[in-house]
Formats: C-alpha cells, structure tokens, sequence
C-alpha cells in the first residue's frame, strides 16, 4: 500500500439497517452527530442505512427473476414491425 494516501481516524462505529432495524459494529471514518449504547455498555456514533447485507434481496435470496425471455420477445415483437 502506498503511504500517507489513507485516512488515519478509524473509529469503530454502530451501522443501523433502517428497513429492518439490524445493527452491527465496525470501523469507519464517516462522520456521524448521534450516538448509540452498543451491547458492550460503551456508546458509540450510529451511521444510519438504507440497506444492508441483511435486508438486499442478493443476500436475503428473495432476488425477483427477470423474464427475459418475455422481454427479448417483445424486443422482436417491436422492431420486427418496422422492417
């Protein structure tokens, strides 16, 4: 790794899943105005998410399947009227 190009101010910080209210600890350098009591008793600055690893439909295994098969059809279907 090249010196001098990463920050320096990691701090371990509580990330909070907003859809399913998941949270879990880690080390970042964001900033962050609030803070939270973690299980441990220390409080720590909360990062609020929109999604994570545990509410992603790719890692839940609730992905939608895409009809392309549908879709490559109505493709055809389209551009086979202006030929």
């Amino acid at each position: 790794m090249k010196k001098g190009i990463h920050p320096e101010n990691y701090r371990l910080v509580v990330f909070k899943d907003m859809s399913n209210g998941t949270q879990f600890l880690s080390r970042s350098t964001s900033p962050s105005k609030e803070t939270v009591k973690w299980e441990d008793g220390n409080e720590y600055p909360l990062l609020k998410l929109e999604i994570s690893n545990t509410s992603h439909p790719f890692f839940t295994g609730q992905n939608v399947l895409v009809d392309t098969a549908g879709r490559i059809d109505k493709f055809k279907k389209r551009y086979e009227k202006k030929k």
